[in-house]
């Protein structure tokens, strides 16, 4: 079993930042693609951003020059730094990853369970 949990969120003022932090463990041999997304209430899920697993990264248009998204492959954690925070940034976050098995040629998506960022005026 592959599990990812996140930590960092919060309450933060408009114009402030937070930093997110998602950590894999389990029976995993590789981890492909991680990525950030998101969800406000009353819409749907959405990309946040993503970054493979040799760094090359995509952001979603709203955060893009705002949010920095980065990976340690030795610690199998995700990080995501956000500034200049938003009220629409507030929703629940959660991380992906796209991971494989030992002596499996099979790739799977895990998701964590999410956290709260909440950014007030």
């Amino acid at each position: 079993q592959v599990q990812l949990v996140e930590s960092g969120g919060g309450l933060v003022q408009a114009g402030g930042s937070l930093r997110l932090s998602c950590v894999a463990s389990g029976n995993f041999v590789s981890i492909r693609r991680m990525g950030w997304y998101r969800q406000a209430p009353g819409k749907q899920r959405e990309l946040v951003a993503f970054i493979g697993s040799g760094s090359d990264t995509n952001y979603g248009d709203s955060v893009k020059g705002r949010f920095t998204i980065s990976r340690d492959n030795s610690k199998n954690t995700l990080d995501l730094q956000m500034n200049n925070l938003k009220q629409e940034d507030t929703a629940v976050y959660d991380c992906s990853a796209d991971y494989k098995k030992s002596g499996s040629t099979v790739w799977y998506i895990v998701r964590g369970q999410g956290t709260q960022v909440t950014v007030y005026s």
